[in-house]
């Protein structure tokens, strides 16, 4: 994929990318590099015949920075974080409901417990009733 970019001024850029590639990451790129590019070059860009005949090493930077997508576009990097955040918020909160099924399951159980030690208890209670010992 060609990405090109025209300023007003004239001054332009393009860059090719594959096709997984975010097109708004490579158009930062080419806004910083021509912005740069005037900082560096100023308006001497205009009278230039041959492409060759301007330096600008910076570019090399740049093309380096922006392999990685994610590290070099802040939006994207916290697109990113915002992702990994709502994976661990929905691992915690499934962990919360399957805690939240254990607990109830653990009332359930100590509810039946209760009751099974007052049936003991009356049980018990009546069962000695019958045998005093004086």
């Amino acid at each position: 994929v060609v990405h090109c970019y025209v300023r007003s001024d004239g001054l332009a850029g393009a860059v090719t990318t594959d096709l997984e590639y975010p097109a708004r990451v490579a158009f930062v790129l080419l806004t910083q590099l021509l912005d740069e590019f005037q900082q560096t070059i100023g308006d001497s860009w205009r009278s230039v015949s041959t492409a060759e005949s301007v330096a600008f090493p910076q570019i090399e930077e740049y093309l380096q920075k922006y392999q990685d997508p994610a590290a070099a576009d802040k939006v994207a990097k916290i697109q990113q974080d915002l992702d990994e955040t709502t994976q661990i918020l929905h691992k915690t909160i499934d962990s919360v409901l399957e805690r939240g099924t254990k607990l109830d399951s653990l009332v359930e159980r100590s509810n039946d417990l209760s009751a099974q030690s007052k049936m003991f208890y009356k049980q018990a209670k009546k069962t000695n009733s019958c045998c005093t010992i004086s």
